[in-house]
């Protein structure tokens, strides 16, 4: 299986297969509107405006999953995104990213980049950096702030 394999719904409700994002760099991350960790839309969206004409893609996956700081409807996580932190990039609906009704996406992604400890996604805002080939090359914990990664990103972008 490959990053590309896969597909998942938007805010819209529209299938979106990865292979969308072919020959793209893309930063996967599972999002909530209610954390510590949400200030990070504002990290996320200015690695999207500088990198967007780049071929770079952020994908934000909202998880009600962590003390349940996303409880909303996909279409009030949509609007508060929106709204607060002029999100821009790609926002699905909403997913379960642990346990047994993971996203496969998520599933995939785990098994690719494990965590310090094990696999399971700890908190929201973990990250994964997927190369233009697909391949999941990086994970980054949930305190790692987007800017941080701007670097990796560049160099996947050469």
């Amino acid at each position: 299986m490959k990053f590309y394999d896969f597909s998942a719904k938007n805010m819209d409700g529209q299938d979106v297969n990865m292979v969308e994002y072919k020959g793209k760099v893309v930063l996967v991350v599972n999002t909530a509107s209610k954390c510590g960790l949400t200030p990070q839309f504002t990290g996320l969206e200015e690695l999207y405006e500088e990198y967007k004409e780049k071929d770079f893609e952020i994908l934000g996956f909202p998880c009600n999953q962590f003390a349940k700081q996303d409880a909303g409807s996909n279409e009030e996580i949509n609007n508060f995104c929106l709204i607060n932190y002029g999100v821009s990039f790609t926002m699905f609906e909403k997913i379960d990213v642990n346990g047994q009704n993971a996203h496969p996406l998520y599933k995939y992604l785990k098994s690719e980049a494990k965590g310090l400890i094990s696999k399971e996604i700890k908190w929201n805002f973990t990250k994964f950096l997927i190369d233009s080939d697909g391949n999941v090359i990086k994970r980054y914990g949930p305190t790692t702030t987007p800017l941080s990664i701007k670097g990796d990103i560049e160099e996947l972008l050469k």
